[in-house]
């Protein structure tokens, strides 16, 4: 892949094109086994309410959306399969690191853990998985604007290292307590190329 594909401008909305398009990204449904323990985790994680409830199904909502996570109950579902093809991950983007470390000591107070703490570059992140195994990444967004994330993309470590760099949340989090600016806490450390693998999830 070339420096300029990865540096290319984020393209006009479609619609600003002439396209026909959604207006938006509504919700994520999960069918599970276990509905009652689904729906109390992504109740926690989000802080979420119920805005519908059948035995069959529950609607979770914590924003504008009547539901933005569906849980479908189907009772003597299958464990997943590691090695089925599925969507890797959902991503949910906090307003700050403030809200995103605050949400990080609130569920580790509830015995609720990351399995991945990395920064990809653009956006600072923790993965989840839910009783499901199911990849959930909580995350906040390092660049202000699409044209900061373009000029850090141009610099080209990302060719380098297209995955991120793994940190220690407590170590960060104790130097955003001590007052170390954002940006310098969100910037992410260049690393060398036989390093980069390394930095994927252990389990």
């Amino acid at each position: 892949m070339s420096i300029q594909a990865l540096s290319r401008a984020v393209p006009a909305t479609a619609v600003s094109r002439g396209r026909i398009a959604p207006v938006k990204f509504a919700h994520i449904v999960f069918r599970t086994g276990q509905k009652d323990v689904m729906v109390a985790w992504y109740r926690t994680v989000f802080e979420a309410d119920v805005s519908l409830a059948n035995p069959f199904l529950t609607f979770l909502t914590f924003d504008d959306e009547h539901h933005r996570i569906a849980i479908v109950g189907q009772p003597g579902l299958k464990a997943q399969d590691r090695e089925t093809a599925t969507m890797e991950h959902c991503a949910f983007t906090y307003a700050s690191l403030a809200d995103l470390f605050a949400t990080f000591k609130r569920l580790r107070a509830l015995n609720i853990t990351p399995y991945w703490c990395v920064n990809h570059g653009p956006n600072l992140s923790f993965y989840y998985r839910d009783p499901d195994g199911n990849q959930v990444e909580l995350q906040v967004d390092v660049f202000a604007t699409n044209e900061a994330i373009e000029a850090w993309y141009a610099e080209g470590d990302f060719l380098n290292n297209p995955i991120g760099v793994r940190f220690d949340a407590d170590d960060l989090i104790r130097r955003f307590d001590g007052g170390e600016p954002e940006a310098q806490l969100m910037r992410r450390p260049r690393i060398d190329r036989d390093e980069v693998l390394a930095q994927l999830p252990r389990d």
